[in-house]
């Protein structure tokens, strides 16, 4: 739905004066202000709609199979709709229907289109538009998107309807919301209004409005609220506390404050449906909570997958099911459990208003589909749950020989992405906010967008900002972890004396354990610590532990890969390289995973080999010096001493007395690797 469309200058609710299309509501299309009376044909309708809504073209097989069920002729069928079509649009002067080979497309680069506008304006996320701007796009939302109409016999169509429509619904909301929270103070009751009409399940609204009316003196219609709403949500055999302990919060609020506007009669307040408890809303059970919130871990909903593959769901439930465990093993977000996403499915209620039900950070949707071929194909969806942005999509594909390892490979990379894109949504969030605005969480990815710069400056705002989220939370395991790595950093790149280091990187690593022992990364933590005082046996162990708790865990098998890259099986760490790679190919660490592959084919004297890899380590970004040493010593190992030279020119540049004695202080190799990797120094004169 992401297609651009210009709109030159055109206020999102007024159109442009050439060729204006909305899809929200019925259907409707403008020439030059003037409507055009559409064709009788549902199928070609459907057929325009789809068009104006595909970021790309389409193929012609692509359209058979989406709007006709098996049908005689489905490409003669699709010639005729496009016949109509151009009727449509088309004019002597402008072909909009644009064929080309076997695609199909429409261009309207010159016109308005509601659905397109939407997307565009908030495919970079709500939080930076102006209350004006958010107005103008609720206003486009007349109704259900291409209301009414519904195809019989065309499953496909109306399986993408729906999908679109829930999308939708979904933004509107979104832009509700933040309408709630920023606009006057006179029009915030009306957007709850329509807040609460789209998502009656949402903890969200109910707060918001608990506080807008506590605030305005209006006791006697929150009670009422309350009331109804919680008859209502217990005769759905659910959970009204967090409704009441959210106004008790909003009434103190409100004894404590000025009252900004007297009680008068006005419009009656929406009784929907209150939204069901979860652990993961925090809901305010005193004042005092108002003004210090609880300690918080970012959560995620991975919500039951659409199933088309005629198997009554086998794959999606068990895809789905898989996923949460594996998540939760990582024990880096809370996860809703299985069960709870399943009981919402029953009740029919849709991902999107089921993550706002949960009060969750993030939502995961997807589609289980069977292609011909006997592949598996599985479209996943990362979205935050309160501005309805995108945040991650891929499509995974498979052959279906041995249905178990497909599945499993395709698990393991959803998990991996999963994590890797919400953590690094949460870094990047955190930098932007004041240091003294964090909460433990914040603080912990805030250290984290620092650490992973890999320079002294930074490494030291890391350890800063990792003991700030330990004092705002002594039971984050996480930030424990993340503050020995920092510990673990300053020894190994020798900007603080060794031993300290090591010292106070196993204690920090012990405090994580002692936190909780099953947290993968706490494990992590203290192989590397154990790496650091030379009890490589002890090391190994632990970071074994940490990928028998979560095999998902990336950092925990490239871990195991550097400790036996340089001593201990060669092959077996090039196994785990791999594997941290393909559960995790974006990486921030991915030179050190590269680097790591390297050292071991250093050890088996593939020399060849290990400069590729070398090469691929020290081109990154954020490659330190001892990883473009590795790269250097491993080229001029193989006879490349052009390339090697360059790296050997910025580690100069960067440490003008860098020489063989400072990396083999950060590193702990065998015989074997020291002698070959002295042998490559001594061929760039840094012996």
């Amino acid at each position: 739905m992401e297609k651009p469309v210009e709109t030159h200058g055109e206020t999102a609710a007024g159109g442009s004066g050439g060729f204006d299309v909305r899809l929200l509501g019925p259907i409707s299309i403008r020439r030059d202000g003037a409507a055009l009376a559409l064709p009788s044909s549902r199928k070609v309708r459907a057929l325009f709609a789809y068009l104006v809504m595909a970021p790309q073209p389409v193929s012609r097989g692509r359209l058979c199979e989406l709007l006709w069920d098996v049908p005689n002729d489905p490409r003669g069928e699709l010639r005729w709709c496009l016949s109509k079509l151009r009727r449509l649009v088309d004019t002597r002067d402008q072909r909009r229907v644009i064929t080309d080979g076997d695609t199909i497309r429409l261009d309207l680069a010159d016109g308005f289109v509601d659905v397109v506008e939407i997307a565009r304006a908030t495919q970079g996320g709500i939080e930076g538009l102006d209350a004006s701007r958010l107005a103008s796009l609720s206003a486009l939302f007349a109704g259900d998107l291409l209301d009414g109409l519904e195809m019989d016999r065309s499953p496909h169509f109306n399986a993408w309807l729906t999908a679109e429509r829930r999308r939708l619904r979904a933004r509107h909301t979104a832009v509700l919301e933040h309408l709630a929270r920023r606009a006057p103070e006179e029009d915030t009751l009306d957007h709850l209004e329509k807040w609460l009409e789209l998502a009656p399940f949402d903890q969200g609204v109910h707060d918001l409005l608990f506080r807008t009316l506590a605030r305005r003196g209006r006791i006697p219609d929150a009670e009422t609220h309350l009331a109804a709403t919680v008859r209502l949500f217990e005769a759905e055999g659910l959970d009204a506390t967090p409704l009441r302990h959210a106004w008790r919060a909003a009434r103190a609020q409100s004894i404590s404050a000025p009252v900004s506007a007297p009680a008068t009669p006005s419009a009656s307040v929406s009784t929907a449906p209150v939204p069901t408890s979860s652990p993961a809303a925090n809901a305010l059970t005193d004042p005092a909570a108002i003004s210090s919130p609880p300690l918080r871990r970012a959560s995620v909903a991975v919500m039951p997958f659409a199933d088309r593959t005629h198997d009554r769901g086998a794959y999606a439930t068990g895809l789905v099911r898989d996923v949460i465990t594996r998540l939760a093993k990582l024990r880096s977000l809370f996860v809703i459990a299985s069960g709870t996403v399943f009981a919402l499915q029953e009740r029919h209620i849709d991902p999107e208003a089921a993550g706002r039900t949960l009060n969750v950070d993030y939502i995961v949707t997807g589609s289980v589909q069977m292609e011909a071929g006997g592949n598996i194909t599985v479209a996943v969806e990362l979205s935050e749950t309160r501005t309805a942005r995108i945040v991650w999509s891929d499509v995974f594909s498979r052959k279906l020989d041995d249905a178990l390892l497909a599945f499993e490979e395709i698990g393991n990379r959803i998990v991996a992405s999963i994590v890797g894109e919400v953590e690094a949504a949460e870094r990047n969030r955190a930098i932007l906010k004041p240091p003294n605005s964090l909460d433990a969480w914040e603080a912990h990815h805030r250290g984290l967008w620092h650490m992973y710069r890999f320079n002294k400056s930074d490494n030291e705002q890391a350890r800063h900002f990792f003991e700030m989220a330990v004092r705002l939370d002594p039971t984050f395991a996480r930030a424990y972890a993340g503050l020995s790595f920092t510990h673990w950093q300053n020894a190994f790149q020798g900007w603080a004396p060794r031993e300290l280091e090591a010292d106070l990187a196993f204690d920090a690593a012990g405090r994580s354990l002692m936190t909780d022992d099953r947290d993968p990364a706490a494990h992590w933590a203290m192989g590397r610590a154990l790496w650091l005082r030379n009890q490589h046996g002890q090391s190994v162990g632990e970071l074994e532990m940490a990928i028998e708790l979560s095999p998902n865990f990336a950092a925990g098998h490239y871990a195991l890969a550097f400790v036996r890259s340089q001593a201990g099986d060669a092959r077996t760490a090039i196994d785990a390289s791999d594997h941290s790679r393909h559960l995790s190919p974006f990486d921030p660490l991915l030179f050190a995973m590269l680097g790591t592959r390297a050292m071991a084919l250093v050890r088996l004297q593939d020399f060849e080999g290990a400069a590729d890899w070398g090469s691929r380590a020290a081109a990154r970004p954020n490659a330190h010096p001892h990883v473009l040493a590795i790269g250097a010593y491993s080229q001029a190992l193989a006879g490349r001493m052009d390339d090697a030279q360059i790296n050997a020119a910025a580690i100069r540049r960067a440490l003008p007395s860098y020489s063989a004695d400072d990396f083999f202080r950060a590193f702990r190799f065998d015989e074997t690797g020291m002698t070959l990797f002295r042998k490559g120094a001594r061929l760039l004169d840094m012996a």
